[in-house]
C-alpha cells in the first residue's frame, strides 16, 4: 500500500500532469499538500482525484510533514514534487526494492543519467555535489543527490522522525537514514526542466537560503 505526498505551492500549470502520470492502480492515496497557494493548485488537484490538505506555514519540510500526518497507515510513502520535473510514472521502479525487502529507503537520483543531470540548474548541480561530499566525508555514506523523488518504508519514516520545516528536509532525511542504519538504495531517475520558475534555485535569495540551511543541517547532525 503506497501513499504519495505532493507538496505544492502555486503549481496550477503542472499539478494535474503530475497526478495523471502516477500509476494510480498501484497507489492507495494521493495527498497534495497545498502550501499557501494563491492560484488554482488546490482546485485542479481535487479535480484530478487527489486529496488536498492545507499547510499554511510556508516551507517544503512543513508541507511534507503535513502530508505525513495525513497518511492512512501505508506500507510505503513516496514524495514527489508538484512541478512535473520528475517522471511520476517511475514510482514503480522507486518502490520495487522496498516491496522486495531489499531496501528501506530509496532515493531517485537525478545525477546518474546525463540528460537528467543537464536539466538541473547549475546552482542545483553544484550545491548537490557539495552536500553529498560533506555527507560522505562526515557520515561515510556515498549519495549522489538530494533529489525530492524518494520512497521510504512508513515504519522507517516514523523511526527516523524528520522534523525540518524548510530547506533542510531532504538532507535531514538522508543523514538520519544513515545514522539509523536503514538499508539505503539509489536508483537513477529521469528529470526535466520544471514547469514555471523554481521557488528555491530559481532565485538568488532562494539558492542562498537553501544552501545555507543544507550545510547548517549537515553540521547540526554531525554534532548530535
Amino acid at each position: 500500500m503506497i501513499s504519495v505526498i505532493i507538496p505544492a505551492f502555486n503549481e496550477e500549470r503542472s499539478i494535474g500532469l503530475v497526478i495523471k502520470s502516477l500509476p494510480q492502480n498501484k497507489i492507495k492515496e494521493i495527498i497534495v499538500v497545498n502550501n499557501g497557494s494563491t492560484d488554482k493548485t488546490a482546485y485542479i488537484a481535487k479535480k484530478h482525484g487527489a486529496r488536498v490538505v492545507d499547510e499554511a506555514y510556508r516551507g517544503y519540510g512543513a508541507a511534507c510533514l503535513k502530508g505525513i500526518s495525513e497518511v492512512n497507515d501505508p506500507e510505503i510513502v513516496v514524495f514527489v514534487d508538484g512541478d512535473f520535473s520528475d517522471f511520476p510514472e517511475e514510482i514503480e521502479n522507486l518502490v520495487k526494492p522496498i516491496i522486495e525487502n531489499r531496501a528501506d529507503f530509496v532515493l531517485g537520483s537525478r545525477m546518474i543519467y546525463p540528460e537528467s543531470r543537464a536539466a538541473l540548474l547549475p546552482q542545483a548541480r553544484y550545491g548537490n555535489l557539495l552536500a553529498v561530499f560533506l555527507i560522505r566525508f562526515f557520515f561515510r555514506h556515498q549519495f549522489t543527490d538530494l533529489g525530492p523523488f524518494r520512497a521510504i518504508r512508513y515504519k522507517s519514516l516514523e523511526e527516523i522522525h524528520v522534523v525540518d520545516k524548510n530547506f533542510g528536509w531532504t538532507v535531514e532525511m538522508q543523514i538520519k537514514a544513515v545514522k539509523h542504519g536503514l538499508r539505503i538504495m539509489e536508483i537513477p531517475v529521469h528529470y526535466r526542466k520544471r514547469i514555471g520558475v523554481s521557488k528555491i534555485t530559481g532565485t538568488i535569495s532562494g539558492t542562498f537560503k537553501a544552501g545555507t540551511k543544507i550545510i547548517f543541517t549537515i553540521f547540526k547532525y554531525l554534532l548530535t
